[in-house]
Parts: C-alpha cells; structure tokens; sequence
C-alpha cells in the first residue's frame, strides 16, 4: 500500500506545464495506490525563514505568536512527510533553481533533531525508507549540464533529511518552440507512467487547504476589496 504526498511548486497556477504533468501523474497512478495527498506550495504559500522565524523553530518557551504559529505549521509539514511513502515535488526553474515556495517548504522541513541529526560520526537524516520523485520543467536544455544546479541541490537535501532513492522526470526545451516543447510533454508523461506505485486501491485525493487566510487576502478585506 502506497501513500503519495504531491507537491506543486508553480506560481503560473492552469497555465504551469509542471502541474499539469503533476495532475497527469495523480490521475494515471489511480487504483495503484491508496491515497494521493496533494499541497499546493503557490496557492497555499508557507512563511519565508527569516531570523523570527529560524529561532522559532529550535522550540522554546518564550516564543512570539508568529513562532508558534509557524513551529507549529513545520510539525504539520514534517508528520505530513512522514505519513507518506512516495513524494512527487513539481520543480520548475526559474532563474536556473528552484521556486522560493519550495525553498520556503525545505526550511521549514529541514529542522535539526527532527528530520535531520548531527552525531559522532557525521549527519544522519531521519526521514527514512521514503521514494522521491522529482519532476523538472525547463525551457530551455539543462540536464547534466553546468547550469543545472537545482537537481544537485535538491538530492543533497533530501539525502540530508534521510531521503536518497530519488528519481527525476525531465521536460525540457518548452520554450524552444512548439514541437520540441510537445516532444518534451510527451516524453515526460510517457516516463511518469512508467513509474511503479504498490498495487492498492486508490481511496481519494485529498487536497490540503491553508490553514490561514493569506496576508494580501486579509489586507483586502480590510480595504473592503474582497
């Protein structure tokens, strides 16, 4: 039985090629797993880590509302990772890396003690006997090259937190017209559906709502704009 934590990253929302690879992935894997958890890290945006927010996370008893408020979001992230057997991450590049909404999400996964600990003999990660799929979106032609900086990144962080069998789904050149960037859709589907998921049936998509109303929301309420 297989549970899958998705992850969206795209702040281009219909019109991102990675989530509808993503969405294309959720409805293909159905009756092949037993629960698919969906996050939407643009529509559903997570605090950045600033120094408030980095010393919130170490715990304490004198912490601001907003620490609490955040320490207790990363303990929600951290048991949603650990609940699930297979996480998909949508990571299209911007400016040769990942989108900030994803950064955002590591921060507050990453925590020492938690998901990651230093010992004696060097790091541990703590998040074990998990499958990572990476699917990467680019316009231009990238892979294995030097400008492809965020497929490093992103295995060396989730081999921190104990994640290392990672597997990536590329779809690259889509910016470089129309034939290549349908070539390169097809090719990535076509790859998605080659994945292996435990033969399970699937129950339902759960799709995880924000816990607050986002800041430009309220502000606008405010105005009387909403």
């Amino acid at each position: 039985m297989s549970n899958v934590l998705v992850l969206k990253s795209s702040i281009l929302g219909d019109y991102s090629q990675s989530n509808g690879l993503i969405d294309h992935l959720v409805s293909s894997i159905a009756g092949s797993v037993s629960s698919v958890t969906e996050r939407d890290l643009a529509a559903q945006p997570l605090p950045v880590l600033d120094g408030e927010i980095a010393g919130g996370l170490r715990g304490g008893v004198d912490l601001s509302q907003r620490q609490k408020e955040t320490l207790d979001q990363s303990d929600q992230l951290i048991e949603e990772l650990k609940a699930h057997d297979t996480i998909v991450i949508a990571a299209p590049m911007y400016n040769f890396h990942i989108p900030t909404q994803l950064k955002n999400w590591i921060d507050l996964v990453a925590r020492a003690g938690v998901t990651f600990s230093y010992t004696e003999t060097g790091l541990v990660g703590l998040i074990t006997g998990k499958k990572a799929v990476v699917v990467t979106t680019r316009g231009g032609m990238h892979k294995d090259g030097p400008t492809d900086v965020m497929i490093p990144y992103l295995k060396t962080v989730l081999g921190f937190i104990g994640i290392t069998d990672v597997e990536v789904v590329y779809s690259e050149a889509l910016a470089m017209g129309p034939e290549m960037a349908e070539k390169a859709i097809a090719g990535a589907k076509a790859d998605l559906e080659d994945l292996s998921f435990d033969e399970a049936k699937i129950d339902q998509v759960k799709v995880t709502k924000p816990e607050q109303t986002p800041v430009w929301k309220k502000l606008l309420s405010k105005l009387g704009l909403s």
